[in-house]
């Protein structure tokens, strides 16, 4: 089975050239070939000499992600890279081609490099559950991807996907929707709220059952050096419809210039509406679908400090167990 991994070299600052010329790349051993080296403990003795200033734990950090990059990543395996600067994630295949050194000519400083095969269409972050994008957001360059089921599934390689992986968490994450389902618009609209306060917002519930329109806001100030405000829609869906991106384009239309919005309910996205959320010159809307809102829940279980009466609907324990 191929294994996923992430390459970002210094935060996918050369995404467009990776793209363009079909490889993925890291730095290090600047001017330096490194197609000679046959295992870690040659890269270790070469780099503890290139740069004998790094202590142990930082050259053996380093050292792993190089060692990784030209020996664990095989032919077959899929790469993500993910641009900080961007709402999606691309991927591809790692070409049945060696490690090549390149001069840097084509404007990536990066030389190390390996041929990939990229996919036309990226993936958009908000596709993933809260775990696989707080994964995707690790500091290091090459990493191995924990959440591969959930990235095949996503790309609709299903033939990949290992049965019953994520079975209990399916199962789990089915029982607590139906609970979030017991509770009345105005209690969800509530529970939301919460949320947001748990996150760290300043949030106010405004939503009156059917308006339609926004239901929650919320303000967040990090120390001072950023504002953010926010505009919420909640939606109690069952599993199996989907927010269209008419809904979506409905909740924008309600968000003031300057501010952003979320969506937030307890069914799925059509792709077409996930793809309207962050659609350049509008207002970013996240999108938060059944599965994201129990992994946010469950994150935030003990700040919510929710009213008795819908406490005790829910029935729910820390981690989110059923009683």
């Amino acid at each position: 089975m191929p294994n996923v991994y992430c390459v970002r070299a210094n935060n996918g600052q050369y995404a467009d050239l990776f793209l363009k010329h079909g490889y993925t790349a890291i730095g290090w051993f600047e001017g330096t070939d490194l197609g000679g080296m046959r295992n870690r403990d040659d890269i270790h003795s070469a780099y503890s000499q290139k740069y004998p200033d790094d202590n142990r734990y930082v050259t053996g950090q380093q050292v792993g992600q190089i060692a990784r990059f030209l020996f664990d990543i095989q032919p077959g395996d899929y790469v993500l890279l993910p641009p900080t600067n961007s709402e999606f994630i691309h991927w591809g295949i790692i070409e049945d081609a060696p490690y090549f050194h390149a001069d840097g000519s084509d404007g990536c400083p990066f030389e190390h490099r390996r041929e990939v095969k990229w996919h036309k269409t990226p993936v958009p972050r908000t596709t993933f559950s809260v775990p696989f994008q707080n994964s995707i957001r690790s500091s290091l360059t090459v990493f191995l991807v924990d959440h591969a089921n959930e990235f095949f599934a996503a790309i609709g390689k299903t033939a990949l996907v290992q049965p019953d992986a994520r079975a209990a968490e399916v199962d789990l994450n089915a029982k607590v929707i139906d609970r979030l389902l017991q509770l009345d618009a105005t209690e969800f609209e509530i529970l939301v709220t919460r949320l947001l306060r748990a996150l760290g917002f300043e949030s106010e519930h405004t939503g009156k059952v059917g308006d339609g329109g926004v239901d929650a806001t919320g303000d967040l100030d990090v120390s001072g050096m950023a504002k953010i405000k926010i505009y919420v829609q909640v939606k109690r869906y069952k599993p199996g419809s989907a927010i269209n991106d008419r809904t979506v384009k409905a909740l924008r239309q309600n968000i003031p210039a300057g501010a952003q919005g979320a969506f937030i309910t307890t069914s799925s996205f059509t792709k077409e509406a996930r793809k309207t959320a962050v659609e350049p010159g509008f207002p970013r809307i996240g999108t938060i679908d059944g599965a994201q809102l129990v992994d946010l829940l469950a994150a935030q279980w003990d700040k919510l400090d929710l009213e008795s009466e819908i406490a005790g609907k829910l029935g729910l324990r820390v981690g989110l167990i059923p009683s």
